[in-house]
């Protein structure tokens, strides 16, 4: 800068040459104590550089929460007209839900129809959530190509998990192609493939194995793999997908249970029996350990009887299961049936007394028959088969007060042959077939069906039903 470019005065001229030798001296200084203070400049410097990093990275954004209510009735409903208007290009879509619990909702089919109810959705959703969870595909469709977190999960589930909750198998693909983690975990450790727990289900499931669900992952809780979960509730359709993809056949969860345990010990409905059989069929048809106990030592067969499932009883009965094995209680699966039987009548638990029986299954001790007709005499058949499992048996007055008037009614010609045989020994006939059986012992099921007798006479011996006792 020359002096001719302003108009100095002397005293600033003066000025300026004061601040310029000052400069001069300082740098001099610096320049005499450098060597001394150069390592904490450097230092000081590294930690300056530091800071500035971390401010310098991006901070997470806290969510924004919604609580506008024609928002929130638009994304319910699945208005994809109104959502497009509520979101347009720019707008925040990751935004999350908090619904007040009992707040009067619109809750549509996806139609026109629809009415206001009073709903409780989980505490914390998204729109993600809310369109993927009631398979408004479009909606979901939109909110993605506008840039929604397609892994955000305020509650602890992603959008991923709604979906499959609720058998939603289009936008469980729509997920996946817009990269959803297809192993993402809930804050209760469960996968996608862990919440596929419906007959519905089926579709996501195949989706997801199609886009790398591990197979075998483990929930947090239990250590369930997806191939428990099938077989607890009951899926044969999943349970064959999951085989075929290479499920673990005998991984125990954490009480001990495989997929064959699991499917026997779930409770189950009378309408639900066939397929709990299936899914059995497809384990032990894949390979499945009949004999694998859990950590109460009990094994499937003690868990179908004590469920009353007689198609599953016959299924492990033929495939090597031994019958009279004792869990840590001490009681053998003849003990679960008999103790089920008054609960489970419908479920023809007659046949599974019958099939142990002929498998070589111990039988009651006959001092406890009066205990066991008091709480089994709403069956008459098990009565029947228990009884003709004996040579000889002891009537007395215990057993005609052990079935209550209106149930000897109700089955009176049965009970009637019952109560005689305190008067009249078992009949020539029913001696022979006794002492057949217990020479053959557990072989009955093997020989009798070999020796070509006609089907009265082998129904006979393998004690088929014909409702009196003589």
């Amino acid at each position: 800068m020359s002096r001719g470019s302003f108009a100095f005065t002397p005293t600033a001229l003066r000025s300026l040459e004061q601040d310029r030798d000052l400069l001069e001296r300082r740098r001099y200084q610096r320049q005499l104590v450098d060597p001394v203070v150069s390592g904490y400049l450097l230092r000081k410097e590294a930690r300056e550089k530091t800071r500035l990093l971390r401010q310098s990275r991006p901070q997470p954004t806290v969510p924004k929460i919604c609580r506008d209510l024609l928002v929130q009735n638009a994304l319910y409903t699945g208005n994809t007209e109104a959502v497009k208007a509520f979101f347009p290009k720019g707008s925040v879509v990751n935004l999350v839900i908090q619904p007040e619990g009992g707040a009067m909702r619109w809750v549509s089919d996806g139609k026109v129809r629809g009415l206001w109810s009073l709903t409780y959705e989980q505490e914390l959703t998204t729109p993600l959530h809310i369109t993927a969870g009631r398979g408004f595909t479009d909606c979901l469709r939109h909110l993605l190509l506008r840039g929604a977190n397609v892994d955000f999960a305020p509650g602890g589930t992603t959008a991923l998990h709604e979906a499959c909750e609720e058998c939603q198998p289009d936008c469980v693909k729509l997920l996946l192609q817009y990269g959803a983690n297809a192993n993402a975990v809930t804050e209760d450790g469960l996968m996608p493939l862990h919440v596929c727990t419906d007959l519905d289900s089926l579709e996501c499931a195949k989706h997801l194995v199609q886009f790398g669900a591990a197979i075998n992952g483990r929930s947090l809780d239990e250590n369930n793999t997806p191939l428990h979960v099938a077989a607890r509730h009951g899926l044969p359709a999943h349970v064959e997908l999951y085989l075929r993809h290479g499920a673990a056949l005998e991984r125990q969860n954490d009480e001990g249970l495989t997929a064959l345990n699991s499917a026997c010990a779930q409770p189950q409905e009378l309408p639900a029996l066939e397929r709990y059989g299936q899914v059995c069929q497809l384990l032990v048809d894949a390979g499945a350990d009949v004999q694998t106990a859990d950590a109460d030592r009990q094994t499937p067969l003690h868990m179908a009887c004590k469920n009353a499932n007689p198609d599953v009883v016959d299924l492990l009965l033929q495939r090597g299961a031994c019958v009279n094995t004792m869990d840590y209680g001490g009681e053998a699966p003849m003990h679960n049936v008999l103790k089920m039987v008054a609960y489970k009548s419908e479920h023809q638990p007659e046949r599974i007394v019958q099939a142990l029986l002929n498998y070589g299954s111990i039988r009651v001790w006959p001092g406890a028959l009066a205990k066991v007709l008091k709480y089994c005499c709403l069956s008459p058949r098990t009565i029947e088969v228990l009884l003709n499992a004996y040579g000889h048996i002891k009537v007395t007055d215990q057993w005609v007060e052990a079935v209550p008037p209106e149930v000897f009614q109700t089955h009176r010609d049965f009970y009637e042959s019952v109560f005689a045989l305190a008067r009249t020994p078992r009949s020539l006939q029913h001696l022979a077939r006794h002492q057949l059986r217990t020479f053959l012992d557990s072989r009955v099921p093997k020989v009798v069906p070999r020796l070509g007798l006609p089907t009265f006479l082998r129904d006979y011996l393998m004690l088929g039903f014909r409702g009196y006792v003589h």
